[in-house]
């Protein structure tokens, strides 16, 4: 292949084997392969060692409360939408120790646990975690607070995202102006384009190192057919979005409907599991755990993922402040819709359709949504207008 000049915005296509060499070419710089795996009947993020453990020929069939694998026939590497992991598995994990201590000669002594400053590569990162990232960068690293162990594991990520050639049952991110195509945020970004008798990938140059990286691979100057291509591939599935939602003034309409009805008939389905919540790629409650041995000589105190569906996650002296499930529901959407803004400067929502798909009862944040707009309440907290929402 002809090599051309790589800067950031420029276009190149890579044939389908060059995946190898691109895996080989971030191994070799020290990075550790994580991406898209089949495992337990479903596509999931982990550790991979060559392209062979992509789910090469696989796809996912998403609605609310449902999710199967399927097979297809045109050997598509990332033909499936966005699965049960995030990779907030590995920017922000589930279980992380803090600290240490062991007791010597009457005192302890303290061990802190160092940052993680393991190289990793992210493979087929979509849009919509893409956005997702962004969040919890603004939550890790641009607040008040910074935290050094998600810092460290940033600093040496590199991300090749991936733009969605399918939309599944549950996505909207197209709703939330958070895909189907990555816009920033990522060193390489590949659209898959499957012909009769060809399999390649139009990538586009998204940092310095991006450059660097696909320079090694062979590479040649996008052709005007073969961006055009890739352009389709991407209106088509910003086409097909499985879900909706209609974002326009959702926070006043969030803060002015505390008393819906609705609250009440989410809550008599909900079964406060907190399966939205970890399947969230935004999401960031944690809770803190301290253990001992049973000679008290040593003790850690570990970080852990926790949510606010959660009786206790709320509980102060006297009390849990979110006892019911109604609460506890409405706390949390109301957090990702609409106060998250206000915390934040940005939706606490990607449209990547998760928690639809891994709620037990199918419960969708896009129908609650719709169901509110539909019929809102008046200041004094009585329903009103029509079907459309009109007063």
């Amino acid at each position: 292949m002809t090599e051309i000049a790589l800067t950031v915005g420029t276009h190149s296509v890579l044939e389908r084997a060059s995946l190898d060499k691109l895996f080989a070419a971030l191994s070799k710089r020290g990075f550790r392969l994580v991406g898209p795996t089949v495992r337990d009947g479903a596509i999931v993020y982990d550790e991979l060692k060559s392209a062979a453990d992509l789910p090469v020929g696989w796809t996912d069939e998403q609605k609310g409360g449902t999710y199967r694998l399927k097979s297809r026939n045109d050997g598509a590497v990332f033909g499936y939408t966005a699965g049960p992991h995030s990779w907030k598995k590995f920017l922000h994990p589930p279980a992380v120790r803090l600290w240490q201590a062991d007791r010597a000669d009457g005192a302890f002594e303290i061990k802190e646990e160092k940052p993680d400053a393991q190289k990793t590569a992210f493979i087929g990162v979509r849009s919509c975690d893409l956005h997702a990232i962004a969040v919890q960068d603004k939550v890790f690293l641009n607040g008040r607070y910074l935290d050094p162990y998600y810092q460290a594991r940033r600093e040496n990520s590199f991300i090749a995202a991936i733009n969605c050639s399918q939309a599944g049952g549950t996505c909207f991110c197209v709703s939330m102006g958070t895909g189907p195509k990555a816009a920033s945020g990522f060193d390489l970004a590949l659209t898959e384009i499957r012909e009769q008798e060809r399999h390649y990938f139009v990538a586009e140059v998204g940092t310095e190192l991006g450059a660097e990286i696909l320079a090694e691979l062979p590479h040649r100057e996008v052709e005007g057919h073969e961006k055009a291509a890739a352009d389709e591939t991407v209106a088509k599935t910003a086409q097909a979005m499985g879900r909706q939602m209609d974002t326009t003034n959702i926070k006043e309409l969030l803060y002015q409907n505390y008393e819906h009805p609705r609250w009440d008939q989410v809550a008599g389905r909900c079964l406060t599991c907190a399966n939205c919540t970890m399947v969230c790629p935004t999401c960031f409650c944690t809770t803190v755990e301290d253990v001992t041995d049973l000679k008290g000589e040593h003790a850690e105190r570990w970080q852990k993922w926790d949510s606010c569906f959660t009786r206790d996650f709320s509980y102060i002296h006297g009390g849990s402040i979110r006892a019911t499930p109604k609460t506890r529901y409405r706390q949390w959407m109301t957090h990702k819709l609409a106060t998250w803004i206000d915390q934040f400067g940005t939706s606490g929502c990607v449209g990547c359709g998760r928690c639809i798909t891994w709620c037990p009862v199918g419960i969708d944040i896009t129908e609650e949504v719709r169901a509110i707009r539909e019929a809102p309440q008046s200041p004094k907290g009585s329903p009103t207008g029509d079907k459309h929402g009109n007063t």
